[in-house]
């Protein structure tokens, strides 16, 4: 018998609010362990300052919580890397539906790696237990593929909207960047999960956005030609950064004869020496947009430096193949970059003023992630979300535009098609 469309909508609904309430709770204890990590990160970055051989404490302390995550994925293979492009494969029928094992790989590989200090981001774990905790409640009612395709795929956005607080972002995301299309069978169950995964997170890590950004006044007129040309600089940015990441991640996976546990004990060991050099260098990045959106005075060429080390430290902390997304690593990069620009153009146009400064950090975040991820509508969402700032959409807008179209110029793809397509490979080969 033949199911009846409203009948099948339904039920992905109630699964969906069903897998909300676990993704909720489950990725909104995520957020707040590794915000306690991040605070323990910090106390012994400044312990070994005062202690002899300190450099070692936190190298020792960055490595060891890489090797837990790489031993994390060597029990649960899928659990390596970011996972976005895991629930695209999977959406595109290219990969199976993910196991239930991915759950406890990406929360506790993820808290390990990301909490150690590695620049990477929570999403990618959040969205990829997320997307098996729906596969699972799909698995408990007996659906067939195709549905468990939906509630994996819905879901997913319930990932990304608790990992940022920001239940539109998650739901356009699915939309945008992993279906590309839209029906009701996959919208319902997006909407419902998500907000029943934001109201369950938020009993965890409170309601308030993840920025606190004063009112800021939306940029005058004359200044918006500023931001088409900032958007094709981080065009060409987000592009360069893409390359990176792809490059060291085939370069760490050719080298056959260094065990993976071995590869990602030394690149932790390296953001381990980054740690004790400036905390703010390495982790995912959320203390130092925080300090830039809160229009902290930092010198130009320490704004560069920043620049130069996350830039390098992102794509490296990647190649360890430990559990970890790419967005917020992006966003504060993206921060970094438009603050920098800021105060360029203050050079050239005086009068600006720190507000001009601080929108341009704003339009930073959303423009670099236009730019690497090829999804400025999902970028613009989490980042008012994130800011509760909407003064700066139409910058947001020109700035992600020209953006994606330079590097569709320069022949970029998007992050997560180049990473697909790495992983597809490596499945093809059984390597």
């Amino acid at each position: 018998m033949r199911k009846s469309p409203a009948r099948s909508v339904l039920v992905l609904a109630v699964l969906a609010i069903a897998a909300g309430i676990a993704v909720g709770f489950i990725g909104g204890t995520f957020r707040w362990l590794l915000v306690q990590a991040e605070t323990l990160r910090d106390g012994v970055a400044s312990w070994a300052h005062d202690v002899p051989f300190g450099w070692a404490i936190t190298i020792a302390f960055v490595a060891v919580g890489a090797l837990v995550g790489a031993i994390l994925v060597r029990m649960s293979p899928r659990s390596a890397g970011s996972g976005i492009q895991d629930v695209e494969a999977v959406f595109h029928h290219e990969m199976p539906l993910p196991p239930l094992s991915v759950v406890p790989g990406r929360f506790i590989g993820g808290l390990a790696s990301i909490g150690s200090g590695m620049v990477l981001g929570r999403e990618g774990p959040t969205v990829h237990l997320a997307a098996a905790l729906g596969v699972g409640a799909g698995r408990a009612a007996r659906l067939d593929d195709d549905d468990l395709t939906v509630m994996q795929t819905a879901m997913s956005g319930a990932g990304l909207a608790v990992a940022f607080n920001a239940p539109v972002g998650g739901a356009v995301f699915v939309l945008e960047e992993v279906a590309r299309s839209a029906n009701y069978r996959l919208i319902v169950p997006t909407v419902l999960g998500v907000a029943s995964a934001i109201v369950c997170s938020r009993a965890v890590i409170g309601d308030q956005p993840d920025f606190a950004v004063q009112d800021i006044a939306g940029p005058p007129l004359f200044t918006l030609p500023l931001f088409l040309v900032f958007g094709v600089v981080i065009g060409l940015a987000g592009a360069l950064y893409n390359s990176l990441i792809v490059a060291l991640f085939r370069a760490s996976r050719r080298l056959t004869r260094v065990p993976v546990l071995v590869r990602a004990t030394v690149i932790g060991a390296l953001i381990g020496l980054a740690l004790y050099l400036d905390p703010l260098a390495v982790g995912g990045g959320d203390a130092l947009t925080q300090m830039l959106l809160a229009g902290h005075a930092f010198a130009l060429p320490v704004l560069l430096m920043y620049i130069v080390m996350r830039f390098v430290a992102g794509p490296l902390s990647y190649a360890a193949a430990t559990p970890g997304g790419l967005f917020a690593p992006l966003l504060a990069l993206g921060a970094l970059f438009g603050t920098a620009f800021g105060h360029l153009a203050q050079l050239f146009v005086p009068g600006l003023g720190t507000q001009f400064v601080v929108a341009m950090a704003i339009v930073g975040m959303s423009t670099m992630f236009a730019s690497a991820v090829r999804a400025p509508l999902t970028g613009i969402a989490l980042i008012i979300e994130m800011t509760a700032i909407t003064t700066v959409t139409v910058p947001m807008l020109l700035a992600g535009g020209a953006a994606v179209v330079t590097a569709m110029l320069v022949k970029s793809p998007p992050i997560y098609d180049s990473l697909r397509a790495i992983m597809l490979g490596r499945e093809s080969a059984k390597e």
